[in-house]
């Protein structure tokens, strides 16, 4: 008998559940956290995600709770999303920076990122911030072209992943110009999603 379409999808969809469940468990076991009080920050969301949400470090909400985009930084992405007409549960989000300490020098983080990447191979990816912005463009992702400081702007940042550049989600919550200059940016995934074919 033949295997199906939806039998494939749901075979791919199986081995990223594993593979990122795997990755999160080898960035919570390392021995270099033994010694902390506070977990490191793992990605969350959709395993297969087209769009995946990159911050540079964890607020203090997201330490506490070891999970990227919780808190009000999440909440704040969470009203976007709907505002574009985007089905949240279908994002992944993550962290360049993973420590609970800060520390973004260990080459595991770039190697942990990178996992991540070929893991949720998204379609674009939203970069929230300069520091993100030029930590994506160290990291050497095959074939990645740089993303220029340009918010608002879809670029290409590999043949299979695009890139859009806003402001830094956690500078943009509390003062009125910043979160009207986050949203300019943002709104453009909007764009970016409603472009897509409908399969």
């Amino acid at each position: 008998m033949p295997v199906t379409d939806d039998e494939i999808r749901h075979k791919y969809l199986d081995r990223a559940i594993r593979e990122i469940n795997a990755l999160n468990h080898e960035v919570l076991d390392d021995e270099r956290w033994e010694a902390s009080d506070v977990l490191p920050v793992v990605g969350s969301g959709h395993p297969q995600a087209d769009i995946m949400l990159l911050k540079h470090h964890a607020s203090a909400e997201e330490l506490e709770a070891g999970v990227a985009f919780y808190g009000r930084a999440g909440t704040a992405v969470l009203k976007s999303l709907t505002r574009l007409g985007i089905d949240p549960t279908t994002i992944y989000g993550t962290l360049c920076d993973k420590s609970p300490d800060g520390d973004d020098d260990d080459p595991r983080q770039d190697e942990w990122l990178r996992a991540e990447f070929a893991i949720v191979q998204p379609r674009i990816v939203v970069v929230m911030g300069d520091d993100a912005l030029d930590r994506l463009n160290a990291l050497g992702l095959p074939l990645a072209q740089p993303i220029r400081d340009l918010p608002g702007i879809v670029q290409r940042l590999t043949p299979s992943c695009e890139a859009l550049l806003t402001p830094a989600i956690d500078d943009a919550l509390d003062e009125l110009q910043a979160k009207q200059t986050f949203w300019s940016a943002f709104r453009e995934l909007g764009t970016w999603h409603a472009s897509l074919p409908p399969y």
